[in-house]
Formats: C-alpha cells, structure tokens, sequence
C-alpha cells in the first residue's frame, strides 16, 4: 500500500539541523468557490453528492484554489464509481482524499490543526474615542525628525 511515511519531527526537536533544503516559491492565494457537481445532481449517487457537500462546508474548503477544485471534482469521480460497486478504486480515492487532509492523521502530515472557537484569533478592534483627546506637541518627535 502506497504511503508517504511518518509526518516529520519539529524542526527544533531534531537532532540535525541541516538546511531543508529549497525555500517555498510565494504565490498570491486566490480563494475559489466550490464548483456545483456537473450534469446535475441527478446523475450522481446520493452518498457522492453528501460527500461533496461536506468538502464545500469543511474548514479546509477556505484555502482550496480553482486547481484543488478541480482535482476534487475528479476525486467526485471516483467517489460516484466507487460507491456505484467498483471498490479496487478505494486506494486512489484514499490517496487523492489525503491529500486534502480527509483525515486526522492526513491533518497532521499536512501540518492542519483545527481550533476551538476560544482558541481562534480574534481580530483586535480599536476603540476610536481612545485616542481622540491625544494633540501633537510642538516641538515633538516629528519636529525632530524634520529639523534633521
């Protein structure tokens, strides 16, 4: 059974600390909205179209671009094919459904990790009124800077 071996240790726990090799090309993120299943839902067995309703509604589904669609919607595939009776398929679909972190054990590789309400970021608001009484001093770090 093909695989990808053991998720990697922390970088600060390893007892090497050799380069990993290559930086990480910088690509702009252009989120992409889920694609309806092709043909309508009809042609589709029910298990399928529930299948890829829960991608759409899945935390993973805020950072997947018009190419994971894609490849998800070839996944639907043979999703469809599988539970349509064709089970030698369950390896590829296994392996395609990983890659998207389908699984804890795939989160982890994929180095996901879901929050707790209570633990997700919270954006910081500020308070307009707080700063409204604050004046410029004469003679202030601004002055400074321009004198110089």
């Amino acid at each position: 059974m093909a695989g990808r071996g053991p998720a990697p240790k922390d970088r600060d726990k390893r007892a090497r600390r050799n380069d990993d090799g290559p930086r990480l090309t910088r690509l702009p993120f252009q989120r992409a909205e889920q694609p309806a299943l092709p043909t309508g839902d009809d042609k589709w067995p029910k298990r399928t179209r529930e299948w890829w309703k829960m991608w759409g509604e899945s935390a993973q589904a805020a950072h997947f671009t018009a190419t994971d669609w894609e490849f998800l919607l070839e996944t639907a595939l043979l999703h469809a094919r599988f539970w349509g009776g064709e089970s030698s398929l369950a390896g590829e679909l296994r392996l395609r459904v990983a890659k998207f972190g389908a699984t804890p054990e795939d989160r982890q590789r994929l180095r996901y990790e879901f929050l707790e309400e209570e633990q997700a970021p919270v954006a910081k608001r500020r308070d307009p009124g707080r700063f409204a009484d604050l004046r410029v001093i004469p003679g202030g770090a601004d002055d400074a800077l321009a004198g110089s």
